[in-house]
């Protein structure tokens, strides 16, 4: 006989996104919600969404969303009689599976001795073998000593990677070409691992150049009954991070689909699974795949497979831990259309990647026809360097995938993003690209096209620059001439004698803009960054700019914070910072500066004051949202201050040390 069990009220035991999405999920079936939230997250949108919400004090995720202790305390309290873990912190901590068991909660995944044995990477694969699913050649290292590092990677042949045994997501990961790079591989791979997951163990596995990364995502029920939702293909990646990911992949037919759907459904079974995971495969370009990993989890980007099948799997995921078997239009799934999902990163692209922090003055992305967006941020929200710097997850749907392409490609075009540096035109530009459209996806695809480039082709160019300038100057004039306390209905610049035009300077991604302008009722005279510029006006004020240039006519809307200027239009998006016209020197930062590349902890400091240096040795080391960053001399020289001490929080531009020549 079937066990039931009623979920009255849950807790959710994440942040932002996946809290907010799963929050939805619950009210639509009339189940009460709790929120957990840290100091920085106080304010974020998925707490007043949830039906109540209880404080984790700090900000460190050690101190807060990885503390089961005080989330299994918040259920108590609160009276929920289930914990939903999302994704990351502790969804796949077996130990709080166990806990929230001991306690009398439900908890929304699979067994803990589920989670625990594919937790375990290496225990995995060797389950995973035994069950008859392809696997990689792979050796254990251990998190201690070195041990014999070269014959267990000869084992296991070059090239290699060197990954996390109980992580994912990229973290602990290093690719080896040969004997050399092992020994320093492990060493980095090790202490990143420990600073993600908690254990520094790592593991090589045989390396397959630019494989198609392509999962499949299952349903288990308390009676045994596994099932596949078809496949996701996430083979863009950066960092082994995954920034594009699409149901169905263009890269499987019906056979291949089906001997997928199997080995997932073959592992699951192996497992008792229960709830929603994935299996993840590497696919070569011969059909061959492998056995990467299984997450006992719901993934980041499971909209995908939701859009294209009608589901709502953390609808599934709870209606499967209250003990109810899976519904037929789980069992009998089939795939309509195509959808296309984009993780919005708060990162400089062309730096390398570098996580980005700071206030967002706006944040919009039109949810239009097709278009699903999850996200944990809205207008006034700051982006933390204590957690993940994904601001959204946005999501089309197509009848095709070229539909759906053209679609996401749009919406990203419409969203007005104010305040920190983003990778959207990283994102349009591989939706735009001629290689993605026809399906040449794998995971070196960032290796084959440079981010900086794809980013440079979606961006605004010289041209729209000059014209969001313009339109910036405007709005300033209009926004001037609506505050004037006297004399506000004369035209802006006007003078009885003209002698000069107008001028305002703005910095931007492109250097340095000089607008000088003069204006002749609806027409304007421009000089832009020494180009000139004739426009009709039809339209300005201080939030919108109706312009006609070289017979084209757009409408610039235009968001003022502080000293910084945003343009959003349909040639692209501008943030322009004013040039003061006269300038502060005790700001200047000392000649020979090296500057912190983004906001983060000094992990080690590997040099002193006095000490002498040579060109592109490594000086401190910084981490932010476990990634680590390395800052070197940029020369020859000698370290005249050393500003920053391990342990310290800092900010992007912050003087971390000053080195003379």
């Amino acid at each position: 006989m079937r066990m039931t069990r009623t979920i009255g009220k849950l807790l959710i035991a994440n942040r932002g996104e996946i809290a907010a999405r799963i929050i939805r999920s619950a009210h639509a079936l009339g189940i009460a919600t709790v929120a957990v939230y840290s100091d920085p997250d106080a304010g974020a949108p998925y707490v007043t969404l949830a039906d109540e919400a209880v404080r984790l004090p700090g900000a460190a995720p050690a101190d807060t969303y990885l503390r089961g202790d005080l989330i299994i305390a918040a259920a108590m309290a609160t009276g929920a009689g289930a914990v939903h873990p999302g994704y990351g912190f502790l969804s796949e901590n077996a130990a709080f599976a166990r806990a929230c068991a001991g306690a009398g909660l439900i908890f929304v995944g699979p067994a803990p001795g589920t989670i625990a044995a594919m937790g375990d990477k290496v225990r995995a694969k060797a389950m995973m073998a035994d069950a008859g699913v392809p696997v990689l050649p792979s050796a254990t290292i251990p998190a201690e000593g070195t041990g014999d590092l070269t014959a267990a990677a000869a084992g296991v042949g070059y090239p290699l990677l060197v990954k996390a045994a109980f992580g994912g997501g990229g973290r602990g990961m290093r690719l080896v070409g040969g004997p050399a790079e092992l020994a320093g591989a492990v060493a980095s791979a090790r202490s990143e691992a420990a600073s993600a997951f908690g254990d520094g163990t790592v593991f090589a596995e045989r390396f397959v150049a630019d494989p198609r990364h392509v999962e499949v995502q299952i349903l288990g029920d308390t009676a045994g009954t596994v099932v596949h939702l078809f496949e996701r293909e996430c083979s863009i990646q950066r960092r082994y991070q995954k920034i594009v990911e699409e149901c169905p992949s263009p890269a499987v037919d019906e056979d291949l689909r089906a001997a997928l759907a199997a080995a997932a459904v073959t592992a699951g079974q192996a497992v008792g699974y229960t709830g929603a995971g994935t299996v993840e495969f590497v696919l070569d370009r011969d059909g061959s795949f492998w056995f990467l990993e299984m997450n006992t989890r719901l993934q980041v980007e499971h909209p995908v497979t939701e859009e294209v099948t009608g589901l709502d799997l953390v609808e599934l995921q709870l209606r499967i831990a209250e003990g109810e078997p899976l519904p037929r239009e789980a069992r009998e799934a089939g795939i309509s259309g195509h959808a296309i999902e984009v993780r919005l990163y708060a990162e400089d692209v062309p730096a390398g990647f570098i996580p980005a922090t700071g206030p967002l003055h706006r944040f919009t992305i039109p949810e239009t026809q097709g278009i699903r967006v999850d996200t944990g941020f809205r207008d006034g929200s700051a982006v933390s360097p204590h957690y993940d710097a994904m601001l959204a997850k946005v999501i089309a749907h197509g009848r095709t995938r070229a539909d759906a392409a053209r679609r996401l490609a749009r919406a990203l075009g419409q969203a007005q993003i104010h305040g920190v540096t983003t990778n959207r035109d990283l994102l349009a530009g591989i939706l735009r690209e001629p290689g993605f459209l026809a399906g040449a996806t794998d995971t070196g695809y960032l290796t084959r096209h440079d981010p900086a480039a794809l980013s440079a082709s979606a961006a605004s160019g010289a041209g729209p620059a000059r014209a969001h300038a313009l339109a910036a100057a405007l709005a300033r004039q209009a926004r001037h001439r609506a505050g004037a306390p006297v004399l506000g209905t004369l035209p802006s610049g006007w003078r009885n004698v003209f002698s000069a035009p107008q001028r305002v300077t703005y910095t931007a991604a492109g250097g340095t803009l000089e607008v000088a302008y003069r204006i002749r009722g609806d027409r304007v005279d421009a000089d832009v960054g020494g180009v000139p510029v004739q426009a009709l006006v039809h339209a300005a004020t201080p939030g919108r700019v109706d312009l006609e240039i070289d017979g084209t006519r757009r409408v610039y809307r235009v968001h003022q914070a502080g000293t910084d200027t945003y343009v959003d239009a349909s040639d692209g998006s501008s943030a322009l910072s004013e040039v003061p016209r006269f300038g502060d020197p005790r700001h200047a930062a000392p000649t020979g500066s090296l500057l912190a590349p983004m906001p983060g902890l000094v992990l080690r400091v590997l040099t002193e004051a006095g000490a002498a240096v040579t060109a592109g040795q490594p000086l401190l080391v910084l981490e932010a949202m476990k990634m680590e960053q390395t800052v070197s001399a940029p020369a020859d020289g000698v370290v005249a201050e050393l500003r920053a001490k391990a342990g310290e929080q800092v900010s992007t531009g912050q003087i971390l040390a000053v080195l003379e020549g």
